[in-house]
C-alpha cells in the first residue's frame, strides 16, 4: 500500500466533495448532510479513478463512500451495460449486506437513473436472472450465486469497469477466498478497483496487494478498536446460568431494541424457544432460515415494538437498523475480532450504545483476547470469586467506567444509520460451532483451558 491520505482533513459537506446536485438531492431525501470520515476521504478520490484501500469500522458509513461516487462516474461516462452484463460488481459476503448495499444504491441514484439488481443465494434464482436479462449499471452479488449464474451463461463479466469488495475480511472468514480469486479472474484487467474492510489481518493485505494498482489507503480508526460510541461491560456467568440472567437484564434494563449474538443455530433457536416460555417475544435469524424468514424477522426488527432478535454472527455485518440500543454476547465469539463486529451494531454513527457480554468459566481466554485487540479492560459488573485480577494492559478507557446505557429512543441515540455463507442450495459450508462448555465453580480458581484451534471452513451465506 501506498499514498497513505492525511487524516487531517476538515470536515466537508457532501458539495465540497465534488458530488452533483442530482446525487445531493438524493442524500436531502434520505437526511443526510454531513459525510462520515471515511466518506470524506474516500469520495474524492474514488471520483478521480483511483484504486483505493479503505479501512474503517463497521457502522462508520463505508456504503455511502463507494455508492456514492460510482453513481457519479456512472453519470459522468454514459452508457448502457448489454444483457446479461453490468457496470460495476459489488461482491458481498452475506445476503443481507447484498440486500442492504442493493438499497442504497437505488435510494442514491433514483434521481441519476441508475439501474441496479442483486443476486444472492437461498432464493428462486429466476427473478435475479431476469432482473440481469438487459444488463444493468451496478450488480451486487454474493460470490456463490454469482459463480452459479457465471456457470450458467446467465451472467457476463467481461464489462466489468469498477470492482468493489466490501467487508473483505469477513469475506475471508466465510472461506469465499478462491471464489473471489475466480471472480477476479473473469474480469477486464483495466478497471477500477475498491477494497474495503473493518479489520487488517494479514490475508486481507495479501488479497489487496494482488488486486489494487497503485492504491491509495485511507484509515478512519485504528484496526480493529471498538467503537468510541460503545459502552462495554462483562458479566461472569456460569454457562447454565446465562438464560436466567439473560432475562434478568431483558426485564430490568431499559432497552428499547436488542440483539444477542450466538455462537451456533441450533444455539439461535434454543435461545428463541426460551424466551418465548419466558414471555419475552423474540425472532431468530441466521443461515438455516429461508430469506423469507429472514427478511419477516428483519422487519418485525425495524418496527416500532421490536422482538428481541436473537443472531449468528453471519449476521454481525448484515444488519442495518437503526437506533439498536443494546447489543448482547450470550457467547463470545472464536475471533476476537468477530467481537467487534458484533458490537459495531450499536453505536452506530457517532451515536451511543451499550455491548454487554456473557463469560463462562471456558470463555475467559476468548475474553483476554478480545482485550488485548481492544487494548483495554472491559468492566466487569461482578467478577467471581476467586479469580485474580487480569493481568491485561489497561487502557484510560478501562477506568474510566461510563454509566451503562438505557433506552435510546427518548435520548436520541442511535438516529441514522451508518451503513450466508454456505453457497446456497449446497452443503460447502457451515457455521462454527461453539465448543461445548462446562460450568463454572466461582468459589475454586479456574484454570485456563487452551484456546479453542481456529477452523478455516465456510458459513450459511
Amino acid at each position: 500500500m501506498v499514498n497513505p491520505a492525511s487524516d487531517s482533513i476538515a470536515t466537508p459537506t457532501f458539495a465540497d466533495l465534488g458530488l452533483s446536485a442530482v446525487t445531493l438531492r438524493a442524500l436531502a431525501d434520505e437526511g443526510y448532510a454531513t459525510p462520515t470520515p471515511i466518506q470524506a476521504k474516500a469520495i474524492p478520490h474514488v471520483l478521480a479513478g483511483r484504486d483505493l484501500f479503505g479501512c474503517a469500522q463497521t457502522g462508520t458509513g463505508k456504503t455511502a463512500a463507494f455508492t456514492l461516487p460510482i453513481i457519479e462516474r456512472l453519470r459522468a461516462a454514459p452508457g448502457r451495460a448489454a444483457a446479461r452484463r453490468c457496470r460495476v460488481l459489488v461482491l458481498a459476503p452475506t445476503r443481507e449486506l447484498a440486500a442492504q448495499i442493493h438499497e442504497s444504491v437505488r435510494a442514491y441514484g433514483r434521481h441519476a437513473g441508475t439501474t441496479a439488481a442483486v443476486i444472492y443465494g437461498g432464493v428462486s434464482q429466476r427473478p435475479q436472472a431476469d432482473a440481469l436479462a438487459r444488463g444493468v449499471d451496478v450488480l451486487v452479488a454474493t460470490p456463490g450465486r454469482l459463480l452459479d449464474l457465471v456457470g450458467q451463461r446467465l451472467v457476463d463479466l467481461r464489462s466489468v469497469e469498477c470492482l468493489v469488495l466490501d467487508e473483505a475480511d469477513r469475506m475471508l472468514d466465510m472461506g469465499f477466498i478462491h471464489d473471489v480469486r475466480r471472480i477476479v479472474g473473469m474480469l477486464p484487467r483495466d478497471r477500477q478497483t475498491l477494497f474495503f474492510s473493518a479489520t487488517l489481518p494479514a490475508e486481507v493485505r495479501e488479497l489487496a496487494d494482488s488486486m489494487l494498482r497503485d492504491p491509495l489507503e485511507v484509515k478512519t480508526a485504528p484496526q480493529a478498536t471498538s467503537a468510541e460510541t460503545v459502552t462495554q461491560s462483562v458479566y461472569h456467568v456460569a454457562k447454565q446460568e446465562k438464560k436466567q440472567r439473560l432475562v434478568q437484564l431483558l426485564r430490568e434494563e431499559p432497552m428499547s431494541r436488542v440483539i444477542v449474538f450466538t455462537r451456533t443455530k441450533h444455539g439461535a433457536d434454543k435461545l428463541h424457544r426460551d424466551l418465548d416460555k419466558a414471555g419475552i417475544s423474540a425472532a431468530a435469524i441466521h443461515g438455516n432460515k429461508s430469506q423469507n424468514q429472514r427478511e419477516r424477522a428483519l422487519a418485525a426488527f425495524k418496527s416500532p415494538r421490536p422482538p428481541v432478535l436473537i443472531a449468528t454472527d453471519i449476521a454481525a455485518r448484515g444488519i442495518d437498523v437503526d437506533a439498536v440500543s443494546h447489543v448482547v454476547n450470550y457467547e463470545l465469539p472464536h475471533e476476537p475480532e468477530t467481537y467487534v463486529h458484533r458490537i459495531g451494531r450499536t453505536g452506530r454513527a457517532g451515536q451511543s450504545g451499550t455491548a454487554v457480554s456473557f463469560c463462562d468459566h471456558e470463555e475467559r481466554p476468548r475474553l483476554a483476547a478480545i482485550e488485548r485487540l481492544i487494548r483495554m479492560r472491559i468492566p466487569a459488573e461482578n467478577a467471581p470469586e476467586g479469580i485474580a485480577a487480569s493481568t491485561e494492559p489497561q487502557s484510560d478507557r478501562g477506568h474510566d467506567r461510563r454509566p451503562r446505557g438505557g433506552r435510546s429512543g427518548g435520548s436520541g441515540r442511535q438516529q441514522r444509520r451508518g451503513g450466508s455463507g454456505r453457497r446456497e442450495g449446497s452443503s460447502r459450508s457451515s457455521e462454527r460451532r461453539g465448543t461445548p462448555s462446562a460450568a463454572a465453580t466461582p468459589a475454586a480458581a479456574p484454570t485456563t483451558p487452551a484456546r479453542p484451534r481456529r477452523s478455516k471452513h465456510r458459513r450459511a451465506l
